[in-house]
Parts: structure tokens; C-alpha cells; sequence
């Protein structure tokens, strides 16, 4: 920063993260670096997983033992931690741990984390299965059906850094889904029911996904959420107008709105209020049939078709 605005020569020393791998006698070319130093944990869980290493630059809040229970917590004990404290001075402390150690420890405040995969994770690419997600009994279904949810997903066109809105997350499949394609960038969702709220809170644990999540009904409680750079509306409680008008507001330029609707009246309202708005629109009708046995035979099930709405800003690029 000071060398953009001042004529001034930099003469850099050896970075903790360099002196953290030369002390643990591991290469670092193919390592992840996050850093968590001054900033919340929120969205660290996609960040790190599947990745084989990862440093993690730390502060007295976010400390070895708080990163250890926080990976505890979304069940990634596949990954086993090198600590060094205060790295180049006299008190100079390098230490290798289990998770479940490293969350009991206590640490210098001056340290670095390096996390080494020494098993392999699970893996969920996109298009992940729905009975693989918890959902609400005895009302089993009520979820964004897979075929529909990558029709859905790939409407948004994120990117890695993406900011995303996910209104009436219900189970949580379309925010957990964007969470691992927008891994460095943030989602937010918002559920009115109390009881998905929790089934969503479990997903999320599962999948290992960190989104900034709360109970209520948009529009209310969205100032609470980032400008986003893709907005999908599972649900609108019948607050189609109100909500829009929030969305098209704090959307950012080239950014994008998808609505699925199940019905020609909502349909039919989205596609007004939006297009009163300034958004040209965009309509796939999906209608989707599974195989299903029957004897030695196979026949198809029709799912209810949905109406996947894209909207994107008349002008915007």
C-alpha cells in the first residue's frame, strides 16, 4: 500500500508462513493461506475444506484452540495441525497436534496454524443427492429438488467471490450448494420457520458450510445482509412486492435474481415486478421425470414442474 503511494524500496524479511513449512519440513507452493486475523471465522469451513494444506494466520481471538473446535464442529478431523509460536524469537515453540488437543491448548499469542490432510474428506460435487440431506418429517420432500437446484445454481453464475442472498432456505440446499462454488465469498439466508431453521443449522454441519444464517421473514432483517451479487427466492410469503423492491435496490450492477415458482400466479406476479423494475426476464419451465423400478421393468416419475425465473438488469453487461 505505502509503496503505491510514497517512492519508497521494500526489503521483505521471511514470512511467518515460510518459517512455519521450513520448521515443520513441508513444502508450501501447493498450501492455501487464509487469514482470520481481525475478522470473523464465518465461512471458513468452505474455504478449507478439501484442501491438502492450508495456513491459517491467526489473532488472540481467533486463536489455535478456537480454529480447532470451530473444524471440530463441522466434523473435519481429517486434518491434523502444526502450531508455531512466536517464530525467529527466543520463545520459539513448534508443535504438531490432533484436533481435539489443540482445542484444549494454550497457546503463545503470537502463532501460526498449518492444517495437513491426512485422510481424505468427503466429497460432494455439485448436484448433491436429496436424501442426503436432513429434511423435515413427516413432510419429507420439501426441498429444492436436485435437478432443479443445479438449474437454479448455475442461473446465479457465481463466482468464487460471490455474495449471495438465499431467501426461504428452508433445508439449506441451494445456500449449501452456492457456499461451495462461492467459497471466498459470503452467502446469507433467511428462514421464517423455526423448525427448518434447525434442520438447515444441521445441513449446514454436515456439508461443512459456514453462511450467515437467521430466522425471519424477508424483506425483513436483509439490511442485516452484505450487497449481493446473486439473489435466489425460493419463497416470498406472499411479500413478492416489498422483497423485489429490497433486492433490485441493494443488488449489485450485472448481478442476477432467480425465483422458483410452482404456480402461473406467482409466475405471473414475479415476472411483473420485475420486469416494473427494469429486469428483462428470463423463464425455463423444468419438468422432470426420475427412473423408478417396477418388477424387472423401469418407469418414470414426474416431479412437480417448476418455473426457474432469471432476471437480470435491462443495460447491465
Amino acid at each position: 500500500y505505502l509503496a503505491g503511494k510514497l517512492p519508497i524500496d521494500v526489503y521483505p524479511a521471511v514470512s511467518s508462513v515460510q518459517w512455519a513449512f521450513a520448521k515443520m519440513g513441508e513444502s508450501w507452493q501447493d498450501a492455501a493461506f487464509v487469514s482470520v486475523h481481525g475478522r470473523p471465522l464465518t465461512g471458513l469451513a468452505q474455504r478449507i475444506d478439501g484442501r491438502r494444506k492450508v495456513a491459517i494466520l491467526t489473532d488472540e481471538t481467533n486463536s489455535p484452540a478456537a480454529i480447532a473446535r470451530y473444524l471440530l464442529e463441522y466434523g473435519m478431523t481429517e486434518y491434523e495441525a502444526f502450531v508455531g509460536e512466536e517464530l525467529g524469537g527466543p520463545n520459539e515453540r513448534c508443535r504438531f497436534f490432533k484436533l481435539e488437543e489443540m482445542a484444549e491448548t494454550e497457546f503463545l499469542p503470537l502463532n501460526i496454524v498449518i492444517l495437513r490432510q491426512t485422510a481424505p474428506g468427503p466429497i460432494w460435487p455439485l448436484g448433491i443427492d436429496d436424501d442426503e440431506f436432513f429434511q423435515r418429517k413427516p413432510d419429507k420432500g420439501l426441498i429444492t429438488k436436485k435437478e432443479i437446484r443445479v438449474l437454479s445454481v448455475s442461473a446465479l453464475r457465481l463466482r468464487p467471490d460471490s455474495v449471495v442472498w438465499d431467501i426461504g432456505t428452508c433445508t439449506g440446499s441451494v445456500a449449501i450448494e452456492a457456499a461451495k462454488i462461492a467459497r471466498d465469498g459470503a452467502v446469507f439466508a433467511i428462514e421464517k420457520n423455526e423448525y427448518d431453521l434447525e434442520i438447515c443449522w444441521q445441513n449446514l454441519r454436515k456439508f461443512r458450510v459456514d453462511i450467515t444464517l437467521v430466522h425471519g421473514r424477508a424483506p425483513d432483517r436483509l439490511d442485516e445482509f452484505a450487497d449481493p451479487d446473486a439473489i435466489f427466492i425460493g419463497g416470498t410469503s406472499g411479500a413478492m412486492s416489498p422483497l423485489l423492491d429490497v433486492c433490485a435496490k441493494r443488488l449489485k450492477k450485472n448481478g442476477r435474481i432467480v425465483i422458483n415458482a410452482a404456480t402461473v400466479e406467482t409466475l405471473a406476479e414475479a415476472g411483473c415486478e420485475l420486469r416494473s423494475r427494469g429486469f428483462h426476464v428470463d423463464i425455463t419451465l423444468a419438468q422432470v421425470s426420475r427412473s423408478k423400478p417396477i418388477l424387472e421393468l423401469t418407469r418414470f416419475e414426474a416431479l412437480n414442474p417448476v418455473y426457474i425465473m432469471t432476471a437480470k438488469r435491462e443495460g447491465d453487461e
